[in-house]
């Protein structure tokens, strides 16, 4: 309605041409050139006028209801959590699942990874006195400090902080380095500032990435996958990027209106059966996570929502050959058999979400069908789909190249105060600078990338992660200075945390329909994080 108005005034404010007896042709131009431009202004007032007609409904609701709508912020907040807590796919085997409360079978190897050497790089900078203990619900602990350095991802580089990782206990991390999370910075961290925003920061003055553009698209094959910083490369896409506003400034969240189950669209199964319209409207909040390897449902009613439980009617429909129709914004997109049935290992990739988890996670198996785009360049993230260029050759090295994209219909966006309708992108002559970097799928549980810290840089393979905003990598505590030893408390020496064994607080069998799935042990990545033992919340404690 201000937007209106404005345009109305700035249409009215056009100031009379003072008359004269003799016009010259140049003269005459200009005020054909005033006339039309004003004309176009009052058309695009009409269409604006006619859109917030046409649209009054959502044009009332709230812009982030994720945060001012109390019974829909408790939605949201369980599916960060349950995100959060379960940030690594599993690629081990489950003790016992059902009646066991410990979850792994292995413990963690520091000696797999390669670690940090703070004394070996010229321009590591320490923060021993900001500390960190991030406990998660499945009985994983980081613990460590912050640092500052040069940071390499790609074709770019910056002065960012991160974490410095001098204690684990989980076994997710045999083999790796660290952790990559590309998620939003949350409102009251105390963490390192996300990487991507340190590196497009407008005031960091150490780095050669202030032209890229805040936003990355990500997408998976069965055994590769690639993430794009500043945008998408056209030819990842087979046809029209479309675009919605996130419900939430902290999450990649999305309202999930319907989820059907079948072989046809004609012939599907409704599996979110809203008890009213206005609950539809919003949907069922839905994490867009390259940390879930599956698609996880509602495993309950969610609060009364629902009329029935999601998990229960996917069970008893279950059947080879069916497909998934996800509706977001009004346009359904299809997740096919292939995508989360793997033939290979003739298992599912589906799962009920934990106890306390209200809305949805959708993971690998929507990566491996489409391209999804993550806006961050405003306070209010934007979310692009666009279906997969199957023809599309990943790249084996990062990749640096300009492209003049489709881009976000912002102006129509921000119009729109909720997750109804989406939009395709809109055209621009504008090259917009895309850098291309390989990411490793190990089986559909782990998307692996290459990063470098420090001066000379050291590289390390980090675990990338949509849904999680830290960044870390281990160091080995022994070996840090003493005047940085110095700065930590005294129990970061005393104790050793690979050495704790993970219990957790609850176990839940999955239904029968299910379980041979779960007791394979080649996707218990996929199925351990739900099908196993959940609970919905993951704490954190910051220490200072």
């Amino acid at each position: 309605v201000v937007l209106c108005l404005s345009l109305a005034v700035a249409a009215h404010a056009v100031p009379a041409k003072i008359h004269t007896d003799v016009d010259t042709g140049k003269e005459a131009r200009k005020d054909a050139s005033d006339i039309f431009a004003e004309q176009d202004t009052r058309d695009d007032v009409v269409a604006l006028q006619n859109f917030e007609s046409s649209h009054s409904d959502e044009m009332a609701r709230d812009a982030l209801p994720c945060k001012s709508d109390p019974a829909f912020k408790l939605m949201c907040a369980s599916v960060s959590r349950a995100a959060g807590a379960h940030m690594r796919a599993r690629k081990f085997r489950v003790a016992d699942e059902k009646s066991s409360n410990k979850l792994f079978d292995e413990a963690y190897r520091p000696s797999d990874s390669r670690h940090f050497q703070v004394d070996k790089s010229s321009t590591f900078v320490p923060q021993g006195s900001q500390t960190f203990d991030l406990n998660y619900a499945d009985g994983s602990h980081l613990r460590g400090f912050s640092g500052v350095d040069q940071v390499f991802m790609g074709s770019y580089k910056a002065t960012s902080p991160f974490g410095v990782v001098t204690d684990c206990n989980s076994p997710d991390f045999n083999g790796v380095d660290g952790i990559l999370g590309f998620g939003l910075p949350k409102t009251g961290s105390d963490l390192p500032t996300p990487v991507l925003f340190a590196m497009t920061d407008d005031e960091n003055k150490d780095t050669n990435a202030k032209n890229l553009e805040r936003k990355f698209s990500f997408f998976s094959t069965d055994d590769a996958a690639e993430v794009q910083l500043g945008g998408y490369d056209p030819a990842t896409v087979s046809d029209t990027m479309w675009y919605t506003p996130a419900l939430s400034d902290e999450d990649f969240i999305v309202g999930a209106s319907s989820l059907t189950f079948g072989h046809s669209p004609s012939n599907a199964v409704e599996l979110l059966k809203f008890k009213s319209t206005s609950q539809k409207q919003y949907g069922a909040p839905s994490i867009m996570d390259s940390g879930t390897s599956c698609l996880v449902i509602p495993a309950d009613n969610m609060q009364g929502q629902l009329s029935n439980v999601p998990w229960d009617d996917f069970a008893a429909k279950w059947e080879k050959g069916k497909n998934f129709w996800l509706t977001i914004g009004q346009k359904t997109w299809e997740i096919p058999f292939e995508s989360w049935y793997l033939a290979e290992s003739d298992q599912t990739c589906v799962q009920p979400s934990p106890a306390g988890m209200q809305g949805l996670l959708v993971g690998d198996v929507f990566f491996r069908q489409y391209v999804v785009e993550f806006d961050m360049t405003a306070q209010r993230p934007i979310i692009g789909i666009a279906p997969l260029n199957k023809q599309y050759q990943l790249v084996k090295q990062p990749a640096l190249a300009e492209f003049e994209l489709d881009r976000a219909p912002k102006s129509k966006l921000t119009l729109l105060r909720g997750d109804e309708i989406m939009y395709p992108a809109e055209h621009s002559e504008k090259l917009t600078q895309v850098d291309r970097i390989p990411i490793v799928n190990q089986k559909g549980t782990q998307y692996f990338m290459d990063v470098g810290i420090g001066t000379p840089r050291q590289t390390f393979t980090v675990i990338f992660d949509t849904g999680s905003t830290v960044f870390g990598v281990f160091a080995n505590k022994a070996d840090l200075p003493g005047s940085i030893k110095n700065q930590l408390p005294g129990y970061y020496f005393s104790e050793n945390l690979h050495s704790l064994a993970q219990v957790s607080a609850t176990t839940q069998a999955a239904p029968w329909t299910m379980s041979r799935v779960a007791s394979s042990p080649v996707l218990s990545g996929c199925l351990l994080a739900f099908n196993g033992v959940l609970v919905a919340v993951a704490a954190m404690v910051v220490r200072r």
